[in-house]
């Protein structure tokens, strides 16, 4: 299958949704093994003039999950946001409204992973430098999490951790529209889509919400 790096037309020609669809296509051709050949030295002369990615990702930055890869996209594709925890702040949504309302990304995920290290650090009240208050930001995220009784609300039960990140990217999407007028503007106008999505690290499937 041929492969387009991305023009000025061809980024203007891709709506919300197809920049979602074409995430999920990637993957799937991640997951079977059927990655797209790319020429990535010729796309770095294609882009070296300008960059006109279809979306943006918020992702974890765990190296299990490099995001062009697991979405199967090449050099001038997609905007990347790797941070521990899959979070947002000031800088970080600086950065996404640069992606989308200066440079054209038509979609926002934020996607979180299963067995995060982050996660677990902060159902764990991990304490550790800088580290500390960057878990602060995913603890909201722990305690929304239900438990039934006597349900251990720690790193050891695998199925709390996961339903923490699932909760944990679910606040990060509410944290961009409540702090960011311009992509919440852009969002409620239909702009850009702006969606959650799982990353499994046993299987490499990624799951939209």
């Amino acid at each position: 299958m041929s492969t387009v790096t991305q023009t000025a037309q061809s980024q203007a020609s891709i709506t919300p949704d197809m920049a979602v669809e074409l995430l999920k296509a990637g993957n799937k051709r991640f997951v079977e093994n059927k990655g797209l050949q790319r020429d990535l030295l010729q796309q770095v002369n294609q882009t070296a003039s300008g960059q006109f990615p279809f979306a943006a990702v918020v992702s974890c930055i765990d190296s299990r999950i490099p995001t062009e890869v697991v979405f199967d996209q090449g050099i001038g594709d997609i905007f990347n946001a790797r941070v521990a925890g899959n979070i947002v702040n000031e800088d970080i949504l600086g950065s996404l409204e640069f992606a989308c309302k200066i440079s054209g990304s038509k979609a926002i995920v934020v996607m979180g992973h299963t067995s995060c290290g982050a996660v677990k650090g902060a159902c764990d009240n991990a304490q550790l430098g800088n580290l500390t208050q960057m878990l602060d930001k995913i603890k909201p995220a722990v305690e929304l999490t239900p438990t039934a009784d006597g349900e251990a609300r720690d790193s050891n039960n695998t199925a709390f951790v996961n339903q923490v990140a699932d909760k944990n990217v679910e606040l990060t999407i509410e944290n961009i529209k409540k702090n960011s007028e311009v992509l919440n503007e852009m969002h409620q106008q239909g702009e850009i889509a702006l969606i959650g999505a799982m990353y499994d690290v046993n299987t490499g499937e990624i799951t939209f919400s």
